[in-house]
């Protein structure tokens, strides 16, 4: 695999990942269009392990103090998370409902459901949601009052990003604009919920590719350049995407997805995919 093929498709995980476009759907349509070959399993690992380290270098003060503060209630009362105690427990049991939907429905999700039609559906329709939930949610609550019930509804929501074409952030966002979260809430809430799915993800890919023999020798360098440039370019995603958040609706993405979701369906039909 060439080093700027690695580059490339490291950078639009990144983007694609954090940014509620779904990056199942890009990362399926870029190789496609641009007549690469498939990175295969070794490069994937490499894309979640870079997505992962991004995620928690930037979040890591917020999972320390969620540490505090579930092992040390009332220690620290002045932030958001250490007047919400049970958040840390609260995104364990949110993790559940997508643990679960991957093992029973892992296998259609890696071949029935990587239909262009499928992910072109899911685009639409969850720009939809998006934009509703960005025009009806209350936006009156932060990361301290999220309850019992906003993390299983997020959770099941988190759980139907399984299907390609879903977005996690985009559904997962949305899931807390209409539980009355504010949007950088929801969004922070959304990327600390994804973290423990992503490990989970890489874990069972790694696994999988240490019973096939490990990452071929061709493949060692394209795999620290992704690890590294998706590593990098999430870093610098989520922190914009925070700050965008604050003083912006989310009203781009969803003409973007409706946009793509049209692109793909063209693609499908005129290719006869």
């Amino acid at each position: 695999m060439p080093l700027y093929q690695a580059l490339i498709l490291a950078i639009v995980q990144s983007l694609t990942e954090f940014f509620p476009i779904s990056s199942t759907a890009h990362l399926a349509l870029t190789p496609w269009l641009l007549g690469w070959r498939d990175p295969g399993l070794s490069f994937d690992i490499a894309l979640h392990l870079g997505t992962l380290a991004a995620l928690v270098a930037y979040f890591l003060r917020d999972w320390l103090e969620l540490l505090a503060a579930a092992w040390r209630p009332g220690s620290r009362r002045d932030t958001e998370i250490g007047r919400n105690p049970r958040l840390l427990w609260l995104l364990a049991l949110a993790t559940a409902p997508a643990v679960v939907a991957g093992a029973v429905f892992h296998q259609q999700a890696e071949t029935a459901w990587r239909s262009p039609y499928v992910m072109a559906t899911m685009l639409i329709l969850i720009a939809g949601l998006m934009y509703v939930a960005d025009r009806v949610g209350a936006r009156r609550r932060g990361l301290g009052e999220v309850s019992l019930a906003d993390a299983l509804w997020t959770g099941g929501a988190q759980a139907v990003a399984l299907v390609p074409g879903t977005s996690r952030s985009g559904i997962t966002i949305s899931a807390g604009l209409l539980l009355g979260l504010d949007r950088p809430a929801a969004a922070r809430f959304s990327f600390l919920l994804s973290t423990p799915a992503l490990a989970g993800a890489a874990l069972k890919a790694a696994w999988d590719l240490h019973r096939q023999g490990g990452i071929p020798a061709d493949m060692q360098l394209p795999f620290l350049v992704g690890v590294l440039a998706s590593a990098a370019t999430g870093w610098i995603v989520i922190a914009f995407f925070l700050r965008f958040l604050r003083t912006h609706t989310l009203r781009f993405f969803v003409y973007y997805r409706v946009v793509f979701g049209i692109i793909v369906i063209a693609l499908a039909v005129f290719f006869r995919r």
